[in-house]
Formats: C-alpha cells, structure tokens, sequence
C-alpha cells in the first residue's frame, strides 16, 4: 500500500499532527487502514489512496467545530437564547442588566460583520432567511412582551440551528477567535476573501492543492519543503509567512536570505498539516495549551488527546483553568512507560489577539522528580482537590505546587500559608501533608538522585520528628485540659516565624523552653518526652533545620497523618 507519511518537526508541525490524527478519528477513518503510525513511531502516514480521494475541507471544518464549536461565540449565543426563553416559560422575565446585556450580546453577535458576510453566502440555501433579516430592522429588546420576545427567541434559534446556519456561524466565530491566533493572511483570513465562501476557499488553498501535489510528478522540481525535504514545482510552493510569529513579511524583507532570495516554502502537504496547529492545541478558559513531546508519534498524541465531548466540556469550564490541565500533564509524565522521557516543552498561548507564544521547558530533573513515588502520590491526591480557601481568597494549591516545581521553587512559602490557615480552624492537614511530602522529596531527589538508602533514612528521621511534634501536642493539651489547641497557636506561630527566616536559634530557645514545661510527661507509649535527637542535627544543617522543623511543627499543629480533603 503506498503511504504519503508526515513526519515529526516543530512544536507547530507536531501540532498539526495532532490536530490531523484529530481530524482523522472525527471523520471516522479506520486506523492501520486509512492512516496509522510508522514501524519505528516517528511518523504519521495516510493511505495514498484515501488521500487523494478525501474531503479534506469537509473534514476540517467538521473537526474544528466538534472540538471548538462549545467554546465559540456561536454556542454563547444560542445558551442565552435558551437562558432567555426559559426564564420567561418560567415566569420569572424581569428585565434587568443582565437580561439586557444578554438580548444586546445577541443582537451584536449576529449582526457582526462576518456573520453578516456568512449569512450572504448561504442565504439561498436555508429557509426563513427573512428571520435574520428582521433582527437587522427590529432588534431583540426587553420592551417587547414577554410573549412576542419568546416567539421570536424560539424562531431565531431555529433558524440558526439550520445546519448551514449552524456551520457557517460557528465557523465564522472559530475563523476569528481561534484559528487567526495561529495564522492568518491566507485562504479565509486574507482580508480580499472575506466575505466569500469558506469552503470554496479552503478548497482552494489548501485541499486541492494537497491532493494535486500527491498525483503530481516531482522528477524536475529544483525546489525543497523546509520542513519535510520533499521536492516542490514552483506553483506548489507555499511561504510559511501565513503562519503567525514564525517570520517577517517575506515578500517585502528579504534580507534575511542568502542574496535576498526567499527559500522558505513549504510544500502543500505540510502547509494542510500547519493550517490544523490550532486544533492540536487544547483550550482551557484563556489559554490554549500544548505539551510537545519529540520521543514518538504515540507519545505526542497521548501527551494532547481530547477524548470525548464529556472532557471537552470540562475543559471550557472557567473554574477549573489550568487546574485540569496540569493534573493532566504530570498524569501523562507519570503514566509514561514506553522510554526515559527526555526535556518536555510546555508551550501556551493566550486567546487575545495581542497574545504569544510562551515556551516552558520541563527538564529531565524535573521528571525525574515528579516521578518519585512519594510524590507521585502527593500530586495524585492533590489533584483531587485542587483549590482551597484561605481566608477570602480560592488558593490553587496543586496548579501552585505544579509551578514551583516546573520553575525550580521550594514549597515553604506556599507551606507557610497552609500553616497559618490551619492554626485558625487546623481545616487544611490534609493539604500541608502533602505539599511538605513534595518539598522533603524534591530536596531528597536532587541530593541523593542515586542513594535510595539515604532517602529513606531521612524519611523515617522526619517521620520520628513528627511523631514527637504530636506526642508534644498531646501533652500540652493533657496538662493543660485543653479539648481544642487555640491554646498552642502562639507557640505554633513563634516557631513558623522561626522557621520562616531560618532562625535556629529562636526555633530551639522555644522548643527547650516547651520540653523543659512538659518533658516529664510520657507518651501514649509511655515513654518520657525526651528532645529528638533529630534537633542535634539541626543545629549546624541549614538543609536538616528545615526539613526536620517544619516535620516537627506538623506534628505540633495536628498535621501529622494526611486526613481526607476538604468536601
């Protein structure tokens, strides 16, 4: 069977990638069949003969609308026509701010320009076209009655809800909010095409000439595709200046060339492949997101599968940010089996126009990190419960955890707010458990990368810490009768600002002065409280002070065990 095979190449060709296998399943073509992966897994390949015979611009749009059409403009309008329509099947229409700007967002959505310009061009193909035509005249407003707003509410959506209504609209949205932040000058985004068909254009940009240049005979072209080396004729060539931040005008700044000669073109082929990048990106709320991973085509794939509507409406969901797509992300690095990954770059972009790319790169150290089994677990069950609230604020405990990690940060500051919270209302052991499991382990894996031994050793030494810390706590609590520890939140402060600046020697005048008042009491054990020997250590370990200060104080503040998370 003769393939036509795409090839691995940067973050916005892997992109495309994604974006085409994407394609692919939405269109229902049959794996190992119509498409599949090389032996070694370095490339994508298609079936020459389901590629020359394909509707690459029907598949496009479809897919494009699949994954972006809950997000678009298109589904905001019809949600508050829905919302509007019920509130007065409810009776419960009582125009205020809200109802008014929900009627103005309609009227202003629908009357834009491109719509407008979409609605031209399918007018003679859909029915009741006088509906749109009266929005133009007679604006949807609150002083009309409640009933003749409802009857004109319900023939709106109707109409709209026209198949090629529903396509040409949503499309127009995703032209002008999604695809345009990646490229733009070509096809429907050159400004003299606006206002014609999308598909005939798309066609003509970029399908035909696709299936054109895999019929075509190469023999004599003197040309190459930048991208995947394959010869191209001279009416093939495609500038990759449609893509955006990716080179200046090259019709007008020629300097960058050898004699002022432009060779950067690519071929049909990889130009269809880099018109899908947007749609291998995942959007969450204002960002959209993309983990480029250049190990194999499986591990690119999985690293940005959308799986099905049900996620796809997660990800829109504005609370959430960047919470699920983190838990996601680390999922994936944890979950990988099939090689040692090596640096993964993270790239975002935001949805304004004025947005660009940001690279982050998750290093090898990093991995190497978060693979940790004990912090492995720590993420896991922080991902669960992701934010929390302290004081008036939501703090994004995970997705701030995540962060440090990525940008080499420690965990005490995050650790200290836990802290100061929990000696309030103790509401957030649960999450000061593990945020300090990530932060002893983190520091355990840089120091001792090959000692297991010494890992352990430490380990059990902060876990002796937080033993006596509770042991402590019980016996303050006895001798004093207490049922609550409101009467320990002075002393927990004094050693959080202790530990806070690195002051050893105020963490120890307290710790002396509390085991001189209750060292003659004995544990559940029945041992005696005597100081840890951990304490010694202390003394001259800067790295140990910390380690073993904060283990200790968990156990003093109730933070010994990690308690269910908050409902």
């Amino acid at each position: 069977m003769e393939k036509y095979v795409i090839t691995l190449g940067d973050f916005l060709k892997n992109a495309g990638i994604v974006g085409f296998h994407y394609m692919l399943e939405t269109a229902g073509a049959r794996e190992n069949i119509d498409f599949g992966h090389s032996e070694d897994d370095q490339a994508l390949w298609v079936s020459m003969d389901f590629a020359q015979n394909a509707d690459w611009t029907d598949m496009y749009f479809k897919a494009f609308i699949r994954y972006f059409g809950p997000f678009s403009t298109y589904q905001g309008i019809k949600d508050k026509i829905q919302i509007c329509i019920e509130k007065i099947e409810a009776e419960n229409w009582n125009p205020g701010k809200q109802e008014k700007d929900d009627l103005k967002f309609i009227n202003d959505k629908l009357q834009s320009n491109s719509y407008q310009a979409g609605f031209a061009n399918i007018q003679k193909k859909i029915e009741n076209r006088e509906i749109y035509e009266k929005l133009k005249k007679n604006k949807l407003s609150d002083k009309l009655s409640a009933e003749e707003l409802k009857n004109r509410l319900e023939e709106l959506l109707d109409f709209i809800n026209q198949p090629e209504c529903s396509e040409t609209f949503a499309m127009k949205s995703i032209i002008y909010t999604y695809i345009n932040r990646f490229w733009n000058g070509k096809c429907f985004l050159l400004r003299p095409n606006a206002k014609k068909d999308m598909r005939e254009v798309f066609e003509k940009d970029f399908s035909e000439p696709f299936r054109k240049y895999l019929s075509a005979d190469h023999k004599k072209a003197k040309d190459l595709c930048i991208d995947c080396g394959d010869p191209i004729g001279p009416k093939e060539k495609v500038s990759i200046a449609f893509m955006n931040e990716v080179g200046d005008d090259f019709t007008r700044k020629r300097s960058a060339f050898w004699n002022c000669k432009v060779d950067a073109f690519l071929c049909p082929g990889c130009a269809f492949i880099y018109a899908l990048s947007p749609l291998g990106f995942r959007l969450y709320a204002n960002k959209f997101v993309f983990v480029n991973i250049n190990d194999s085509i499986s591990t690119l794939l999985y690293a940005n599968h959308k799986k099905g509507r049900i996620d796809e409406e997660g990800e829109k969901t504005e609370n959430k940010k960047y919470s699920q797509w983190f838990a996601e992300t680390i999922n994936i690095l944890l979950k990988e089996k099939q090689k040692e990954l090596s640096n993964v770059q993270v790239i975002l972009r935001g949805v304004s126009a004025d947005d660009r790319y940001v690279l982050s790169i998750i290093h090898r150290r990093i991995i190497e990190i978060i693979r940790e089994p004990r912090i492995s677990d720590a993420l896991t069950a922080l991902a669960k419960a992701p934010v929390t609230k302290v004081r008036d604020n939501f703090v994004k405990i995970h997705e701030t955890l995540v962060m440090n990690l990525l940008q080499h940060r420690e965990q005490y500051q995050l650790l200290n707010c836990l802290f100061k919270e929990n000696i309030k209302e103790e509401s957030k052991n649960f999450y000061i458990f593990w945020v300090y499991e990530v932060q002893l382990w983190t520091e355990l894996v840089v120091a001792y990368s090959s000692d297991r031994d010494k890992r352990r050793e430490i380990s059990m030494s902060c876990g002796a810490m937080k033993k006596s810390g509770a042991d402590l706590r019980k016996a303050i609590m006895a001798a004093k009768g207490m049922t609550s520890s409101e009467g320990l939140r002075g002393i927990e402060y004094q050693l959080l600002n202790a530990l806070a600046v690195r002051n050893v020697n105020k963490f120890m005048d307290v710790v002396m002065r509390l085991y001189s008042a209750y060292g003659s009491k004995r544990n559940e054990d029945g041992h005696e409280l005597l100081i840890p020997t951990g304490f010694v250590q202390m003394l001259n370990d800067k790295q140990k002070f910390t380690e073993y200060g904060y283990a200790f104080v968990m156990g003093l503040v109730g933070s010994y065990e990690p308690k269910k998370e908050e409902a």
